[in-house]
């Protein structure tokens, strides 16, 4: 049995993604140029391109390559960042600004690019995707959103209540935004893919291979394991909402915030004409975020907060069972065979963060639920930065590793955030 099996028995991809590469524990010690910690999208996507630019690499991961948030999120691939254009660039200038603008707005791109460039198995489809909203006060914000993507060259389009009822099987919406960039992907096929495409570069991956600690050794860096060692000139983290105490201050850093998803079996040819019919990859822009899709199987999979803990029953998952019940009646007759949730690293300000704590050393993860798209185009800067380009060159600023007050009691903040969320898209706003 996996690791990922173990932990998440009912989780979809397992039976969905393409066969996992061999990653076997490392035994004794080897020196690359760069190690890596953390086989998730940022890890991955730098090995891969720090191989494909001749830098040998060595990858360790805990568990497997796509344990983490890579192999549990719903497989939309999002463009942009939880901020706005305009916003973002008010917040870290116009130079940073802009640059991290473009690079999450290019984030689908990359992506869909590099599946089409290395063969990637991962069901893959770009048909865009569309910001739900349940309100007016929704509604404005993304006609005020479409106008600005437009201004950039972004081909958006706004579809009135009865377009998106159309598209979705459901009257929940007064309005919708498409964005043609986003799309998705089974993502832990996509990490699989990966982790097969950087061995295939010229990576060493090895799974089952915890790092134990960080070590200032006289050509760099040295990475313990329970069986060996890395040791390397550069060393980069990439261990996100599953960050521990491997380098000061970084776990306390980001909130480990838990997402749920639920599966329906693949859906009657009956009932898949009224759910979701357009098989549309949908997210709500609501205070607490719901998310959808169909998957190549014809399942329909629906995401959303759920309980800050690992969760193994249906029961657990019952809330997002009655809200796709609401959206669509008609699945109360329809049986959930799988559920699952992982964590992903929340910051407070919802920006992802790159930190060069020490000489040669680099950490990139925070990317707040946009992380498909957004942690691969990290995993080129990361790539960049280990191949000497200069740090304020790259899309996204240096900053301190800051620890958020209180962080112990972060679940019972969660909670509390959750629960106002919730009144607040109740009321309306």
């Amino acid at each position: 049995m996996t690791p990922l099996e173990h932990e998440l028995p009912k989780c979809l991809y397992l039976a969905t993604a393409a066969r996992a590469a061999a990653t076997p524990p490392l035994v004794g010690t080897v020196r690359a140029r760069a190690v890596i910690v953390g086989a998730g999208y940022t890890g991955l996507s730098t090995a891969l391109h720090l191989a494909e630019r001749g830098i040998d690499a060595v990858l360790v991961e805990a568990r497997e390559p796509g344990w983490g948030a890579a192999g549990r999120n719903g497989g939309q691939v999002n463009a942009g960042l939880k901020h706005e254009p305009p916003a973002v660039e008010a917040a870290l200038g116009p130079v940073h600004g802009a640059r991290l603008v473009r690079l999450a707005a290019e984030g689908p791109d990359r992506l869909f690019r590099l599946v089409a460039r290395l063969g990637i198995e991962c069901e893959a489809e770009r048909g865009g995707t569309l910001r739900a909203a349940g309100t007016d006060r929704q509604a404005a914000t993304l006609v005020a959103s479409a106008a600005d993507w437009r201004q950039r060259g972004v081909d958006m389009k706004m579809l009135d209540r009865s377009a998106v009822a159309a598209l979705t099987g459901t009257d929940r919406y007064v309005a919708a935004l498409h964005d043609p960039r986003g799309g998705s992907v089974n993502p832990l096929g996509y990490a699989r893919g990966l982790a097969a495409a950087a061995q295939r570069a010229g990576a060493k991956i090895f799974g089952r291979t915890p790092a134990l600690a960080v070590e200032r050794g006289a050509g760099g860096w040295r990475v313990r394991t329970p069986a060996g060692a890395i040791e390397a000139e550069q060393l980069v983290l990439a261990t996100d909402g599953y960050s521990d105490d491997l380098w000061p201050g970084l776990r306390t850093s980001i909130v480990p915030v838990y997402s749920a998803i639920v599966a329906t079996e693949p859906l009657p040819a009956a009932l898949a004409t009224s759910v979701l019919p357009s098989r549309a990859v949908v997210y709500e822009i609501g205070a607490i975020t719901v998310y959808y899709r169909r998957d190549a199987g014809g399942r329909l999979l629906l995401g959303g907060r759920g309980l800050q803990r690992q969760a193994l029953e249906l029961e657990d998952y019952g809330h997002l069972v009655r809200y796709a019940e609401r959206l669509w009646p008609a699945l109360r007759d329809c049986a959930w065979t799988h559920w699952w949730n992982g964590q992903f690293a929340l910051t407070p300000d919802f920006y992802p963060r790159f930190h060069a704590p020490a000489p040669n050393a680099f950490i990139a993860l925070g990317y707040s639920g946009r992380g498909v798209a957004l942690a691969t185009a990290m995993g080129g800067e990361l790539a960049a930065a280990v191949g000497g380009v200069p740090l304020a060159e790259l899309a996204i600023p240096v900053t301190p590793i800051t620890g958020i007050p209180l962080h112990r009691f972060w679940r019972l903040g969660v909670a509390a955030r959750v629960a106002y969320g919730r009144l607040l898209d109740a009321v309306g706003r």
